[in-house]
């Protein structure tokens, strides 16, 4: 093989500067500390923000690539105390991260600023770790170690630093933590570990290729040390983690992508229905696992109960899986500007003919008396339609019913404005009032279930 192919081992006094640079800043110094708290207040902040700019500039001033490398530099020359130094600097700037980050997260998250609701999308990103992150931690961390020996490469340790990403995933272990969702927190843990083992393996190989062993004789050396077999052994560990894991992540992408297709599929068969959300979990009841589903659509018009039904057996049916379903249905009126709406003919009280007695004097000595019809406004009194809202039952809403004792027409949420059409029954003890909602649809509610609206 050609000479230019294998790295040539740097000489005996930039192997000793690259030792003491590193020496000094792996050391847990006031700087380091400072550095630490910096990066990660900028990286959380920009994680809650969702700012892929902020979080990159937390990645250049984040100083944890140091003692990284420090470990692998002190593993390969034998250096104790460097090693040692750089181990505590890394812990304690790991768990100063943590600690600082899940503050921060904390306090967003209980601010007035409606923060972390809803997990930000570079929050989700550093959760699912893959065996892809594993090779661009270890391309990072060949790459840092080989610009930090050679003095002419400086200039590439920040895209390196980038690249690397070590900052972001402690700030969502933290964010994890805050928010008490064990997902997020193992998730991002276990893509900083890969980062770590990735990035120390491969400053240890680049370092021994450069010349780096103990004593820096320079005398050729039998097999590899130690370090570089345990690190090995340690990324072998960390790929066969990251695999099962991501086929985990693959198989719940794909039940995911099925039961989106299946709801697609059967809300087809409901006429003016639109899919929104779904949010499905699995749960065990009665010893049988089932999906639980709750569906968000917006329809022009309310389901049927019975159209409910057979949503939930059609799903069932195409998963071959039991299922649960809640469908949350919310009402949409399509308006076009370039269509008028129809108007609509209401009936209005018209005269009505009352009959009025008169006398008409007759050439006959007797009075005769005649009946005449003479058209006069009356006034009448017409009943107007009250507005009511529907109180509920406990928030599920209440059924329409066809009559008092009729059939279930349509599920009204709580909260529903509804016109009282002044007709009422008795049944069963209970007062029924007729009433009208927003889709003009009538049906029958008990009246102790509406509250009047002056």
């Amino acid at each position: 093989m050609p000479d230019h192919f294998w790295p040539a081992p740097i000489s005996p006094e930039r192997r000793e500067e690259v030792l003491q640079n590193l020496s000094k800043a792996a050391s847990p110094g006031f700087d380091f500390f400072l550095l630490i708290v910096l990066s990660c207040s900028i990286a959380t902040l920009g994680l809650i923000t969702n700012s892929t700019a902020v979080i990159i500039g937390a990645m250049l001033v984040a100083p944890l690539m140091s003692p990284i490398l420090g470990i692998s530099i002190a593993s390969v020359a034998g250096q104790q105390k460097m090693y040692r130094d750089s181990v505590i600097a890394l812990v304690q700037g790991v768990v100063l991260a943590i600690i600082l980050s899940a503050i921060v997260g904390r306090l967003a998250y209980n601010s007035p600023f409606e923060v972390l609701r809803t997990l930000p999308s570079e929050v989700l990103a550093r959760t699912r770790p893959s065996p892809f992150d594993l090779g661009i931690a270890i391309a990072g961390g060949a790459a840092a170690a080989y610009a930090l020996a050679q003095p002419q490469l400086s200039a590439a340790l920040p895209g390196v630093a980038i690249s690397t990403a070590l900052m972001p995933p402690l700030c969502t272990v933290g964010i994890g933590i805050a928010l008490g969702d064990q997902t997020i927190f193992l998730g991002a843990f276990l893509l900083f570990l890969t980062n770590l083992v990735s990035i120390s393996f491969a400053g240890i190989v680049v370092f021994f290729m450069l010349g780096f062993h103990p004593g820096f004789t320079g005398k050729k050396r039998n097999g590899l040390p130690r370090s570089v077999i345990i690190s090995a052994l340690l990324v072998l560990v960390m790929t066969v983690l990251l695999v099962l894991v991501s086929l985990r992540f693959v198989s719940e992408g794909r039940f995911q992508r099925a039961v989106r297709s299946a709801v697609q599929a059967e809300l087809a068969t409901i006429q003016g229905e639109q899919l929104l959300e779904i949010q499905s979990t699995e749960k065990e009841i009665d010893g049988v696992e089932t999906i639980l589903l709750e569906i968000t659509a917006r329809t022009s018009r309310q389901p049927l109960h019975h159209e409910v039904v057979a949503l939930q057996a059609g799903v069932a049916a195409r998963l071959n899986e039991a299922v649960q379903l809640q469908l949350i249905a919310v009402p949409a009126t399509r308006l076009d500007p370039l269509i008028p709406p129809t108007p609509t003919l209401t009936a209005t009280p018209g005269p009505s003919l009352t009959p009025t007695l008169t006398y008409t004097p007759s050439p006959s000595p007797t009075l005769t008396p005649t009946i005449t019809l003479t058209p006069t406004h009356t006034p009448t009194a017409t009943p107007t339609p009250a507005l009511a809202v529907v109180i509920g039952v406990n928030g599920r809403g209440l059924y329409l019913l066809s009559a008092p004792d009729g059939n279930i027409l349509y599920l009204l949420p709580e909260g529903a404005p509804v016109e009282m059409l002044n007709e009422t029954q008795m049944a069963r003890g209970i007062l029924w009032v007729k009433v009208r909602d927003l889709f003009a649809r009538e049906g029958w509610l008990p009246f102790n279930t509406l509250r009047v609206v002056d």
